[in-house]
Order: C-alpha cells, then structure tokens, then sequence
C-alpha cells in the first residue's frame, strides 16, 4: 500500500509528515508515533514504514517491532503502544461515524452509507482522522472531494 492521497500532496514529496497510509498502519500495530519521532528517521526508513506491509497480525507485529526498534534507536525510549481495536470504524461499511456526518453537515455534504460502502478501509480511516476535533480538519473536504462524494 504505498497510495497517498491528493490532499496530503504539500508534504509527501519529502515525507515531511506522517501520510495517512502510516497512521493507519500505526492504529493496526499500536504504536503512537509523534511527528517529532517521524522528523529524526531517515528518508529512507520512512520510505520503509510507507512500503512495509501492516494488514494481518504478523505484519503487524513485524511493523510494531521494526518501528519500535527505531524510535528506541533515535530516542532511548520506545513509543507509547496504544489499544488496537477490534472492530475499527474504518472497517464498519454500514454506519457512518457521527464525527464524520458533523463534519459533514458542516461542510454541506450529505455522505450515504451507499458512498460509504464503496469508500477503501484508507479513504474510511482518513475520513474518521479528518473530522476529529483533535485534527487539523482543512483537508477533511479536500478529502471528500477526491474521494468522489460530492
């Protein structure tokens, strides 16, 4: 999976930012992975965080290991490791979650569990990381643009 979006454009080129294809990686193997952890890594280990695969559980445990093992590298101290959830949302094809219909609303888009169905397990997880109050939202429209639901 090496598939950056559009919106994410300003900063892949360098990988100055932590893509949503490594965030979703980072929620299926548990780590917390801080921009300040990303920015010491190499070109080349971001390129390979960006390449390894992280789906099933041995990928995942691989990831978390080849990651932790980084980050105990350039800092002295592993990453907080995080609860991997069961059931994500992302991978939920019938609901939509409540964050994602607010944010919506707001930007005047009406998204259907029809147009959710047809959404990748990625496009759903970046989605869910852009309508979170937490997140700089900006790009949540940007999103839905290219993702086809308006």
């Amino acid at each position: 999976m090496t598939e950056f979006f559009k919106f994410e454009a300003d900063f892949v080129d360098n990988l100055r930012c932590i893509p949503m294809q490594v965030r979703y990686k980072l929620d299926n193997c548990g780590v917390k992975l801080k921009l300040s952890h990303w920015h010491q890594f190499t070109e080349q280990e971001r390129q390979t965080l960006v390449e390894m695969p992280c789906t099933s559980q041995e990928e995942s445990q691989k990831y978390r290991e080849l990651l932790q093992n980084l980050i105990v590298e350039k800092t002295g101290t592993p990453a907080k490791e995080l609860l991997i959830e069961d059931n994500p949302a992302w991978m939920n094809e019938e609901e939509i979650p409540e964050t994602i219909q607010q944010k919506a609303a707001e930007s005047s888009v009406d998204i259907t569990v029809k147009q959710w169905k047809k959404l990748t397990p990625l496009q759903r997880f970046a989605l869910i990381k852009l309508s979170r109050s937490s997140h700089e939202n900006k790009n949540f429209y940007p999103a839905v643009q290219e993702f086809g639901l308006v």
